[in-house]
């Protein structure tokens, strides 16, 4: 966290955090490591004896109902007292699962990777690009459906025009684009910094919404997240996606996940409008928000694509959406759109799911990344908790 700055509960939580089910991972100073926690009235209670790991309590059949229920748990302190470092530290609300992504499942989002495609990553060429192609594919892709028959008409009818793009190829195409974002246990959470690549001039926060995805492919809940993108690097060879995404502090997610239970439905998810904000230590100050219904394919289609016959996921995944927003306000200069600079605060936030804050550094100056699942295990052995699930 920034020198100076604090999170209070208050702010990190939905709106209606007295009706919601959020589970997530905090380091417990006590209990001298991980914990799997429950979030009830601003209290942060021990699931350790439910489960030790994130993974395991997911794979718990009726899991929302058993925790909704259940008033013996542990009080490990309050989540005040976590933000202030006080008790410990939150962590990412995920730890053995997989963290994967869907790319190019907005519109505009996706009229903006075909502009770095063209642009070769030179961001000074983005506008001029930007304005040849935008009146074509905006009209062309607003309000396509993904894989339909209306879709394969679009193909055809931007491939003769000279316009079709691998981008465009997976974004209304049948097969979408599912990567690997990060690696088990490298996410990073709310309060933490995100990592920029040194070698990047050009890049973007991506404010997603995230599904916590059981090993059977059972949606159970959802988050937030940033898949932080190096603009520059993956437009100048989409061969460079790994090195784009998976970086030192690159993936942040959280605060918690929220399960589905009550009001709280996939219904729900499918209409939330996600918001972003940016501000600098220059002054600089941006605003975003954009609603999940403008989304190319379902979540369950999206899922789906991720977990089926064809691959598995034994320990769960998490899957980010992909990302609604494609900033392109002008920061260094004319025609130059977005680009991030150290000490950037970026929130993340729907009123469903609470707010993601992190602060922008260079991979190279953010914390390393050491505590892996050698180290988790080694951790849950000596406080004698293997085998617990």
């Amino acid at each position: 966290m920034q020198p100076g700055e604090r999170l209070e509960s208050a702010y990190i939580l939905p709106e209606d955090a007295s009706e919601a089910l959020l589970v997530g991972r905090v380091w417990s100073n006590a209990a001298g490591g991980p914990c799997v926690v429950l979030v009830r009235n601003g209290e942060v209670l021990d699931l350790t004896a439910v489960a030790t790991t994130a993974s395991g309590l997911f794979e718990i059949e009726d899991l929302a109902e058993r925790l909704s229920s259940k008033s013996d748990l542990p009080v490990l302190g309050t989540l005040d007292s976590f933000l202030s470092g006080e008790a410990g530290r939150l962590l990412a609300p995920i730890d053995l699962q997989a963290v994967k992504a869907a790319g190019v499942t907005f519109a505009d989002s996706m009229l903006e990777r075909v502009i770095e495609e063209q642009a070769k990553g030179d961001a000074a060429r983005a506008q001029a690009i930007r304005e040849k192609l935008a009146p074509v594919l905006g009209d062309s892709l607003r309000g396509l459906v993904a894989g339909s028959e209306q879709a394969a008409k679009v193909k055809a009818l931007l491939q003769d025009m000279g316009l079709w793009s691998q981008y465009l190829e997976v974004g209304i195409g049948p097969d979408a684009e599912i990567f690997t974002k990060a690696q088990p246990m490298s996410s990073v959470t709310c309060g933490d910094t995100v990592g920029i690549h040194p070698i990047s001039h050009w890049n973007n926060p991506e404010p997603e919404i995230v599904l916590a995805v059981r090993s059977d492919g059972k949606i159970i809940g959802a988050t937030l997240g940033n898949d932080v993108n190096l603009r520059d690097v993956e437009g100048r060879s989409a061969l460079l996606l790994g090195k784009a995404k998976d970086n030192n502090a690159s993936c942040s997610v959280g605060p918690f996940i929220r399960l589905f239970h009550g009001s709280f439905t996939m219904d729900v998810l499918r209409t939330v409008r996600v918001s972003l904000l940016v501000k600098g230590e220059d002054g600089f100050e941006m605003t975003g928000e954009s609603p999940m219904e403008a989304i190319s394919r379902t979540p369950e289609d999206l899922a789906s694509q991720l977990r089926n016959r064809n691959h598995q996921y034994p320990d769960g995944a998490v899957l980010f959406l992909g990302t609604m927003f494609a900033p392109v306000k002008d920061r260094r200069g004319a025609g130059l759109g977005f680009t991030h600079e150290v000490g950037d605060r970026v929130e993340i936030a729907t009123s469903k799911l609470g707010r993601l804050v992190n602060w922008v550094d260079r991979t190279d100056a953010c914390a390393e990344w050491t505590f892996g699942t050698r180290a988790l295990f080694e951790n849950l052995a000596a406080r004698g908790l293997l085998g617990k699930a």
